[in-house]
């Protein structure tokens, strides 16, 4: 069979393009140098560190390197997954993860529309400024902080119980309560920050919609509700997948610096371990068996989030 002929005008086309492409590149060379530097940023700690988990598959020495290391296949996932404690840790990071992203999730979305109903621009300038400040400040901070505020002796929190009669609390040495001050001292942090994308968002929405739904007798809920959140969707969705692909990555220095041997049975995490056995420990090529692990199902939580968003509302990352 005769293989069809291609005709003049269109290998003509091909050239024609990749000029254009080139002169594309050219006149906007000022906008491409500017991403430079975090291209090379993703490909030197995202891309190139990526061969370091070959030891997770051998028993790494440092003095032998990563060649020289003799391989152990899947010893140190086996030893992970028959971890005495490895249920705990998990059930740990999968709860506080999913209280985050239950209460965590929603806050600056919630925060955001009200922020967008304020029409005094001071007061709505003032009340952001003062939203954000906690993003700047080190975890080193926020948990000498929240350790204050919660201590059973000069703590704010427990000077009110002492003012209703009450006795004092030990909070920091409670299990029950570690999850609850992990969850709420990162809202508090990070609230104000999470809403700059959504008032972003908000401020893209058309006002004649607004105006028109006023006009139909449409009070403020039903305006939020039939408007400014449909408007918003893609927004909250995509970011939403991306909060799922971190799903088991908490942040080591928020647990750190509240953890303590009280609490250790409903706050040990896997960033923690990690740290006490990995680096403190030193057994390298097994903590990069847990990164692995987590790593692999934080592909699996993204992959499976973007599918079911885009088969859901037709929004998605790729």
């Amino acid at each position: 069979m005769a293989s069809p002929k291609i005709s003049d005008s269109q290998t003509s086309i091909q050239p024609k393009t990749k000029r254009k492409r080139k002169n594309y590149l050219i006149r906007n060379w000022q906008i491409y140098s500017m991403i430079l530097p975090g291209i090379i940023f993703f490909i030197v700690f995202k891309y190139v560190p990526l061969g370091g988990i070959v030891i997770a598959f051998q028993n790494y020495n440092v003095f032998q390197g990563i060649q020289g290391s003799p391989w152990v296949g899947l010893d140190h996932f086996v030893n992970l997954f028959t971890y005495p404690d490895f249920l705990r840790i998990l059930r740990n990071t999968i709860l506080i993860a999913l209280y985050q992203l239950i209460f965590g999730f929603p806050a600056p979305i919630i925060l955001a529309l009200l922020l967008n109903e304020l029409r005094l621009m001071f007061v709505k300038r003032t009340l952001q400024t003062v939203l954000y400040l906690p993003h700047f400040l080190s975890w080193v901070i926020v948990g000498g902080l929240v350790i204050t505020f919660l201590s059973p002796n000069s703590g704010i929190i427990n000077e009110i119980i002492r003012t209703f009669g009450g006795d004092p609390i030990y909070f920091m040495q409670h299990p029950e309560y570690f999850r609850t001050i992990v969850v709420s001292s990162g809202i508090w942090k990070e609230i104000g920050w999470s809403t700059i994308i959504y008032l972003a968002a908000l401020a893209g929405i058309n006002p004649e919609l607004y105006e028109a739904a006023e006009i139909d007798g449409a009070n403020k809920f039903r305006q939020v509700w039939s408007i400014t959140i449909p408007s918003i969707l893609p927004v909250i969705m995509i970011l939403l997948i991306l909060n799922i692909g971190n799903f088991l990555e908490l942040g080591f220095e928020q647990i750190y610096m509240l953890l303590n041997p009280f609490v250790r049975e409903t706050g040990e995490v896997f960033d923690t371990y990690i740290y006490r056995v990995g680096l403190l420990g030193g057994q390298l090529s097994y903590t990069t068996a847990i990164g692995v692990f987590k790593s692999v199902v934080g592909l699996i939580l993204i992959v499976g989030a973007n599918q079911l968003s885009k088969k859901l509302t037709g929004n998605a990352i790729f």
